[in-house]
């Protein structure tokens, strides 16, 4: 066994930069002589734009520009983003309003960039944006999660963005209006604000006719096509880079409007430009996540199998439509929308609509948390009015192990599945025979315990083809050229635990090279899940066209037949002899007698099919009635992540992703009052789960690996967050059970407990 091979829990090599405090992040990495620029962001939700007075801010000390949107627009940009438009069962295109790059006629929510100052110092750029007039005719805003309210857009009447649906809703009803048994219930799944450790940040140049834009991104080639589309650059003109990231979680997936903005005005000036939000700027201004409200409904036969399942959802979309915006709650939810359970009939039904909020995108796990929310605590209360347990109900309903490959209503094909397997080894693990007595011995010490469930499935998401390229130079190192990039999962070590496995080249010798657009010509970035599965497939691909290359090389060098040289283990060995030639040093004498051909390698590979990481989360929490104070009290966590390329980096995502999703129940909450002001725009006012808020999260692998790729990975970036989210808010639901509370959603903050056992026991 390699020590630095596959399934070996090797430390992150990134981390010696990193803890030294040599890490390159986006503020790190400005040009010599950059200027700052500083944004002045809408004050108000909804309003017309009725003048922006520049002349005091333009010449206030220091100040270089100040710029609006109509000097970008007269230098020639498209004040226009771009952004994914869903296609409605009638075959229309949901509402595509323009989304400026800066706020030209009106704004739309608190934060919206309206203008930018550049100036030589970031203390002159922030007194000069104070020094802008702006005057605005505010208009009443629309924040609630329905429609009506004047229309922010023309194209959406009543803020309705679209009207989406899958399934037959007739025979859904009918088979309702048969059941033997319908369980219903809201389920809320509130707003939530990424709050990555760094927040986003941009820089770019204007040098000898090309533009060089450095954003903290999850991909570099989305950007440099719509820095392509907006400022009229041919592609080839236009160089993207990410430094290190500190942290992404789908939020930095995509553009924003100051990468725009940023790189025409330095066009314009002819001067290199930096910018760094601050926390309270990326509070108001990334893109938000979740945010939607849903009634949930099951059909049941006697037995409590699932016959018909009925979802009905309101989408918050904020004032634009981001990126990727209208999947979320839509085709991305549908892909895993009945979780790990046969169910005969579906409707699926979504309407997004238009608020005067921060636009609304992907967070970590994009569509498939919320899906699996739904269907989990819908399964939760199922079980309770059946009177059987959680882990049975389950059981009965799901896809048993003969039904694969099974077509879900996604529709997606899962490929392999032990489910109850799975359930198994997570009753065991989180010893579900001992919770009677932890029941009793929190009674005696006056407090409530409950004890939640959460089956999840997720679909891996994203291109299903990556290129590698894999060159050896000159000192001695070995380049892997990747497509998708880091914001610190350990890439840097998994890939080259990957590449060393498969070619023996020595693990210490590998460096990572990502996040540029001239190094790395195309690439599906990281998101969904999906950075290890293609990224690890394409370098094994890349690695044996490595190998095959060498071996007339190697023949030549060893005098011996192409058919007689063999390799294994970092070694190419003539059958029969003792004649053998390490890869490096192979590598080596090919650059000295000039085969420049046999030191780079790139391939291109795509997955024949996803993988569906799944698993089992259960969570205990122990809760004073008397003050409604909620602590969870352990944690246990069963996964089936196929393969672990290195197990410890697994299980670091999956403490993550459960403290994330966690946060979200019980203490993370994203509140605008009703004039669209944001009212929890400052850690004081948005709480983060710290480590004293978190069990020890106990993690176990119990692997079914997949079919769709050779080396039978499923991925794990999200799961954490998928399982985490049901299992925290059932175990809340099951202590207060017995008080008769029968329905709370999420946040769910002492404060809501103990005014919910206070209303249940005034009944």
């Amino acid at each position: 066994m390699k020590k630095f091979g596959v399934s070996q829990s090797v430390s992150r090599k990134e981390d010696a930069r990193f803890l030294a405090g040599i890490g390159n992040y986006i503020d790190d990495s400005a040009p010599d002589g950059a200027l700052y620029v500083q944004f002045l962001l809408s004050p108000v939700a909804h309003g017309k734009i009725l003048s922006i007075g520049v002349e005091d801010a333009s010449k206030a000390e220091g100040v270089r520009g100040v710029f609006t949107a109509e000097n970008l627009i007269g230098a020639g940009m498209r004040n226009s983003m771009n952004a994914s438009i869903l296609e409605l069962p009638d075959g229309t295109a949901a509402a595509a309003p323009m989304r400026p790059v800066l706020a030209h006629d009106k704004v739309r929510f608190v934060g919206e960039p309206v203008a930018l100052v550049v100036a030589d110092t970031l203390n002159q750029a922030k007194d000069a944006v104070e020094l802008i007039e702006f005057d605005i005719e505010e208009l009443e805003p629309h924040v609630t999660v329905a429609t009506g309210g004047i229309d922010i857009h023309g194209e959406a009447t009543n803020n309705l963005a679209f009207d989406w649906f899958r399934g037959d809703e007739a025979e859904v009803e009918e088979i309702f209006a048969g059941a033997e048994k319908v369980v219903s219930m809201r389920v809320d799944d509130h707003r939530i604000i990424a709050n990555s450790l760094e927040p986003r940040g941009c820089q770019a140049e204007w040098k000898d006719g090309r533009l060089h834009v450095a954003i903290n991104g999850q991909g570099v080639w989305g950007a440099k096509d719509e820095l392509s589309d907006l400022l009229g650059i041919d592609k080839a003109n236009i160089r993207v880079t990410t430094p290190d990231v500190g942290g992404g979680f789908g939020m930095k997936g995509f553009t924003y409007p100051e990468h725009f903005a940023i790189a025409q005005v330095a066009i314009l000036l002819g001067r290199p430009l930096r910018w760094m939000s601050t926390r309270s700027e990326a509070m108001l201004t990334d893109n938000a996540g979740r945010d939607l409200h849903s009634m949930v409904e099951g059909a049941f036969d006697r037995d409590g199998r699932f016959l018909a399942y009925r979802v009905v959802t309101h989408s918050n979309l904020g004032a634009h439509n981001s990126g990727y915006g209208q999947f979320i709650q839509t085709e991305l939810s549908e892909k895993v929308l009945t979780g790990t359970y046969h169910i005969p009939s579906v409707f699926f039904r979504v309407k997004g609509i238009y608020t005067n909020t921060t636009p609304v995108d992907a967070y970590r796990g994009a569509g498939r948390p919320e899906a699996i929310y739904m269907i989990e605590r819908l399964m939760d209360r199922a079980a309770r009015e059946f009177g059987i347990s959680q882990t049975e109900f389950r059981r009965r309903n799901f896809i048993s192990p003969d039904r694969f490959p099974y077509h879900n209503f996604g529709p997606e094909t899962f490929d392999v599945g032990e489910f109850s397997k799975v359930l198994a080894r997570a009753e065991i693990e989180a010893d579900f025979d001992g919770f009677s007595r932890r029941r009793s011995e929190s009674a005696q010490r006056g407090a409530v315990r409950g004890l939640g469930l959460c089956y999840y499935i997720e679909a891996i998401l994203g291109d299903p083809s990556e290129t590698t390229k894999i060159e050896f130079t000159e000192d001695g190192m070995v380049n892997v050229y990747v497509g998708t990039q880091s914001n610190g999962q350990g890439h840097e070590t998994v890939y080259a635990q990957i590449l060393h496995e498969r070619t023996g080249i020595p693990f210490e010798n590998v460096r990572l090279v990502q996040g540029d657009s001239d190094l790395v010509r195309k690439g599906g970035g990281t998101g969904g899940s999906r950075s290890v599965t293609t990224q690890g497939v394409s370098i094994n691909g890349t690695s044996d066209r490595m190998i095959e290359k060498f071996i007339p090389f190697v023949a030549e060098e060893l005098e011996e037949d192409v058919a007689n040289i063999s390799f294994d283990d970092g070694i190419f060995k003539a059958e029969g002899t003792n004649k053998f030639l390490g890869i490096m040093d192979a590598a080596q004498a090919a650059r000295s007698k000039g085969q420049q051909d046999l030191l780079v390698t790139q391939h291109t590979t795509e997955l024949p099919g996803k993988s569906f990481p799944n698993g089992a989360h259960v969570c205990e929490v122990e809760i004073d009635p008397e003050t409604g104070l909620l602590s969870v009290d352990k944690y246990t966590v069963v996964d089936d992540l196929g393969i672990l390329m290195n197990p410890m980096l697994a299980e670091g995502q999956v403490h993550g992703g459960v403290a994330q999703g966690v946060g979200q129940i019980v203490i993370e909450h994203a509140e605008f009052d009703d004039s669209g002001q944001l009212l929890s725009g400052t850690f004081m006012d948005y709480a983060m789960p710290r480590a004293s808020d978190m069990p020890f999260v106990e993690f176990h692998s119990e692997p079914t690996p997949s079919l769709n790729n050779p080396i039978g990975m499923k991925g794990c970036g999200e799961a954490g967050t998928i399982g985490a989210m049901a299992a925290a808010a059932n175990a809340v639901q099951d202590a207060l059970w017995a008080f008769g509370v029968r329905e709370i959603n999420m946040p769910i903050t002492s404060e809501k407990v103990w005014r919910e056992l206070a209303e249940a026991s005034s009944l």
